[in-house]
């Protein structure tokens, strides 16, 4: 790639916001679909001097949420655009103060609002998703829900890792249902907006608003529950707003990044709802299903990949499938600037180069109790004894926490690793932390350090 600075580090020539556009289509694959619409895309590049790119944010919730997220990972994508190394400054814009409403204006009717501003992404359909033994349940109860809603599987609550296919069945669920009603009232939100929403009704007092937006509907799809554990006066309201659809026999679905029954700090209220409909989990998909679903993405981007490419990109590119697509795109991108067929040798060259060493860069259990002792000043064979003393079990509870989030193993299989300790007291520890992750600002910065340094894709 040619170096767009000149020596003194000025952009020479430097299109902003063609190598921005890149930035996104490269980021896009790598993030929920959801995230990257509400947060990614309201981004805007405005100025780059000195090596200094300035960034355009829609407000500090946006500004914070990418920061402590995504700001180096888009900062290093937009460095290799230019060529040159750029840091990245992120500017609240102004916000312009909203008319207040007053008598003379008639507001947007409930449903009419809610209609207008969500449509399901054009690539996300039922026809579109790939089945196979992973997601055989889930896409069944998705399209028993779309063809009769309200009436079968009521809440339905789908479940499973990033990137495994949830949103795209949600998706999918709205679009049938918006296709054979186009007035049908129906609200998709992901957990972080209702949350951004409700504290935003509380402080300018359009809480009977909020409330008529949500409830006012036939289909109420939530993505990501998860993001609201913690958050007690939100689980509140959804606790409230899920009694009042129900009762009214409106269709409810739910995903999550794992099962009720493993949402620990979620209300126990809320919980036993999400238990009461159908719950179906997503899995990693098989070697079979992931080049299934590559052929189909290739389809549709009328890209000329034949089934032996498919299938080594399914067996050698690690993660899930939006990271396996994404290297697809990467694939399709590195043939097209090298001027090169897609061929299984340009495909081997580009897993060595990008895929191998973060595969094997996954720390191993050794590893994180290793990193922990060492954060605490603690010896890894004291953190996996029968000490009590608190130092050593916050450590140990550190620990497990870590152990869980990055492997996703079994309580039980965790508990092994520590010594053979049972599974509730696993729970416990993960419990602990996460608890005061909420309260603690430099516990949970001391942990996502860690889990930083051991696994940067984490």
């Amino acid at each position: 790639m040619n170096n767009l600075f000149n020596d003194d580090n000025t952009p020479r020539g430097t299109d902003l916001q063609l190598a921005w556009a890149g930035v996104l289509k490269r980021l896009g694959p790598e993030i929920p679909s959801a995230w990257f619409e509400r947060f990614i895309r309201p981004l805007e590049p405005t100025e780059l001097r000195g090596g200094v790119a300035m960034v355009n944010v829609p407000g500090r919730f946006v500004l914070e949420w990418v920061k402590e997220r995504y700001l180096g990972t888009i900062q290093s994508l937009l460095s290799d655009e230019l060529g040159g190394h750029v840091v990245i400054e992120l500017v609240m814009q102004a916000q312009e103060k909203k008319p207040t409403l007053t008598a003379n204006v008639t507001p947007i009717p409930a449903s009419t609002e809610i209609n207008n501003r969500f449509r399901p992404a054009e690539r996300f359909s039922f026809e579109t998703f790939v089945r196979g033994q992973s997601n055989r349940l889930a896409f069944a109860g998705a399209k028993a829900v779309a063809n009769d809603p309200g009436n079968k599987y009521n809440p339905l609550f789908i479940y499973g890792a990033s990137g495994l296919g949830k949103t795209h069945l949600l998706h999918s669920i709205a679009r049938q249902i918006l296709d054979a009603n186009p007035k049908t009232p129906l609200v998709y939100v992901s957990a972080q907006q209702f949350a951004e929403e409700f504290v935003n009704a509380l402080q300018n007092s359009r809480m009977d608003q909020f409330r008529r937006a949500q409830r006012s509907v036939s289909v109420w799809l939530v993505d990501d529950i998860q993001f609201v554990v913690g958050k007690d006066k939100t689980q509140e309201e959804i606790f409230h707003t899920f009694n009042h659809l129900q009762t009214l026999g409106k269709q409810i679905v739910l995903s999550s990044d794992r099962a009720p029954k493993d949402l620990y700090l979620m209300d126990e209220r809320l919980r036993s709802r999400f238990e009461s409909g159908l719950v179906a989990d997503i899995q990693m998909p098989d070697t079979e299903t992931r080049c299934a679903i590559l052929l189909t993405k290739a389809s549709q981007e009328r890209i000329e990949l034949n089934h032996a490419i498919a299938m080594f990109l399914a067996e050698n590119v690690p993660g899930n499938i939006r990271r396996l697509e994404g290297a697809l795109t990467k694939l399709v991108a590195q043939a097209s600037v090298e001027n090169l067929p897609i061929s299984l040798d340009l495909a081997q060259m580009m897993v060595e180069q990008y895929y191998r060493a973060g595969l094997l860069a996954k720390p191993g259990f050794s590893q994180i109790v290793d990193a922990v002792g060492k954060h605490y000043r603690i010896a890894a064979d004291e953190i996996c004894g029968v000490s009590r003393k608190a130092p050593i079990v916050h450590a140990r509870h550190v620990a497990v926490f870590i152990t869980r989030e990055i492997t996703g193993d079994s309580w039980k299989h965790i508990g092994g690793l520590f010594g053979d300790r049972d599974h509730t007291s696993m729970m416990h520890g993960y419990t602990k932390i996460s608890e005061m992750m909420h309260q603690d600002k430099d516990l949970r910065a001391s942990v996502k350090m860690l889990i930083r340094n051991l696994y940067p894709d984490a």
